[in-house]
Order: C-alpha cells, then structure tokens, then sequence
C-alpha cells in the first residue's frame, strides 16, 4: 500500500477554456462523462509549484520542492465532480517515475524553472520525456485584483472546487485519488503566453477564444493513494 502524500501548491495559474463537450468525450475513458458549465465543457492548464511534497506524517524539511503544468479537463463519474489529466509535465526525474509506476498518472519529465519577479511569475517548461511528443509552454501571470473566495463565483467554483481525480491505468483500469484541502482563494489574473504547444501535444488545438485566467497563492494539500475503481 502506497502512503497518502502531504504536499503545498503555489503560485497556481488556472488558464481555462470552453470547449464541444462532445469533442472532449473522444478523449476520455469510457466511464468518464465530461463534466459540463453552461452546457460546454472546459480545457485548462494550470502552471505550479508542489512544495514540501512527502509521505503524509513526515516533517515539511524531508519535502521536495517540484514545478509543475498540467493539462486537464472536468469529469464526472457516479455524480462525483472530478479532475482528468491529459498530462502532467515536473521537473524530478524520480517523483516522475514514481508517479506513473505508483499512482498510474501520466507524468512526462520536463526542464521548468518558475520565477517571481516584481509581483508576477515567470514560468518556462521544456518537455524532456523520453519517446513523448515534444511539449513546451512558456509565459507570465499574475493576479490584477482582489481575492475571492472560490465558492462565491459559479464558474470558479467549477472549475477549481474538485476533490478527486481519475486516471486511466496502463492496463485500460480506471482508477481515482481522493485529495483534501482548504477552500481556494482565488484572484483574477492575466497572462502573457508566449508559447503553448503543451495542447497540440496532448491532441488539442489551443482554442481561440480568450481563456478566463485565475490566480491562487495556493493551499495546502492531502492525497490519498490510488485506488481502482
């Protein structure tokens, strides 16, 4: 059995776009039905840091600090609103190994640096997985308002508010990670994306209407192990 992780996410970029759900449901397992918000579904890419990741109990100094993007979409399965990722690109050449062998996630390597400067965070991420398509995704953002609670916008809340994600196992099994945190506080925020071809590698063309963009500091965070469905 593998232990629950404690962990921190910072510095969290949420760039969202609406998208044909019936186009969403040919990436998506079977049992999976994307999940919908004013009838369509959402595509994002959320830039991060994981800090002080490390099995649950374990003191925050034997933590590793793990930039982070993933491209992800919004399911539901049994009525559970959840989380689906397409990809997850981090910088620890170990922890991604470990993530596709134990929970079944699927993690490619990358070269990322994340930057704040004068209140805005640089990111760069250079996809470095052996065999996979090629994957880069480079830009600025930061928050240009006051914060807010997540709940108190229907969209947001959407969006963000999702406490289990679904990965779909090598052996075509369905499996799920429960995770437990605060409620997000968010800000709205802007970006300059100077490179995305995380998308196009993941079997999307990026969309072209303007993505709605937030900004959170972060939470937080308790997964529990992978479990199959």
């Amino acid at each position: 059995m593998v232990l629950p992780l404690e962990m921190g996410w910072r510095q969290l970029l949420f760039e969202n776009w609406p998208v044909d759900p019936e186009l969403m449901d040919t990436h998506l397992p079977a049992s999976l039905d994307a999940d919908r918000y004013d009838g369509a579904a959402w595509l994002s890419v959320v830039p991060f840091t994981n800090v002080a990741v490390r099995p649950k109990g374990c003191p925050q100094s034997l933590g590793v600090r793990l930039p982070e993007i993933n491209v992800r979409t919004y399911v539901t399965h049994d009525g559970v609103p959840s989380v689906y990722f397409f990809s997850l690109d981090a910088q620890g050449l170990a922890s991604v190994v470990g993530a596709r062998l134990v929970h079944h996630l699927p993690y490619y390597y990358a070269r990322i640096s994340l930057e704040l400067r004068d209140g805005r965070v640089q990111f760069d991420s250079r996809r470095r997985h052996p065999g996979a398509r090629p994957g880069r995704y480079t830009a600025t953002y930061w928050p240009t308002d006051d914060p807010f609670s997540a709940t108190t916008d229907p969209l947001a809340e959407f969006l963000v508010e999702r406490y289990r994600f679904y990965t779909e196992a090598p052996d075509g099994s369905l499996r799920y990670t429960d995770v437990d945190h605060d409620t997000w506080t968010l800000y709205p925020a802007s970006a300059t994306v100077e490179t995305d071809t995380l998308l196009r590698a993941d079997g999307f063309a990026r969309p072209d209407a303007e993505p709605v963009y937030y900004y959170s500091p972060g939470v937080d965070v308790v997964a529990s192990r992978s479990k199959q469905v």
